[in-house]
């Protein structure tokens, strides 16, 4: 299969999630789904990203470890333009709206950009700075300056500034 479009049945692969192993039609059931990809190539581990996602708010929902990029794959999840330095395909931000069928409804991307939202933002607000976007680029690009959160992992990828 060459990846996901509007109208393609879910395959339905079995994971692994932070909830344990599942198929993906028990976990989507009779109601509507989002499954969507967040690249692992900046971010901790999976079990470390969950931690720096519950510093701001709980997961209730199972998240995906996907170490081999394999279900990226079969998932139409892959940038078709960005690879690692061994010439992989990197994930790229997609997200995948199932419907209770079991058929995909939409497919969105929102591909590698320098800054994201967050949800309700107004203008004025701070915005995330992409994880690919160095510390030395951030300081070009924000002469406003940004900070940096506090994560449990110690990483620094998770950064604000104002636009």
């Amino acid at each position: 299969m060459p990846g996901l479009t509007i109208r393609d049945d879910l395959p339905n692969l079995q994971v692994e999630t932070n909830h344990g192993k599942m198929k993906l039609h028990d976990y989507v059931g009779d109601s509507y789904t989002i499954l969507f990809s967040h690249p692992g190539d900046f971010t901790p581990s999976h079990n470390e990203w969950i931690k720096d996602i519950e510093a701001y708010n709980k997961v209730t929902y199972p998240i995906i470890a996907d170490l081999k990029r394999e279900l990226i794959k079969q998932l139409n999840m892959v940038d078709p333009d960005e690879k690692d330095s061994s010439g992989n395909k990197l994930p790229s931000r997609v997200l995948h709206i199932v419907g209770p069928d079991k058929k995909v409804i939409l497919n969105a991307s929102t591909g590698r950009d320098k800054v994201a939202t967050p949800a309700n933002w107004k203008p004025g607000e701070p915005v995330v700075i992409a994880p690919g976007v160095s510390n030395e680029e951030a300081k070009e690009m924000f002469s406003q300056g940004f900070d940096t959160a506090n994560l449990p992992s110690g990483k620094c990828y998770l950064r604000f500034t104002k636009v």
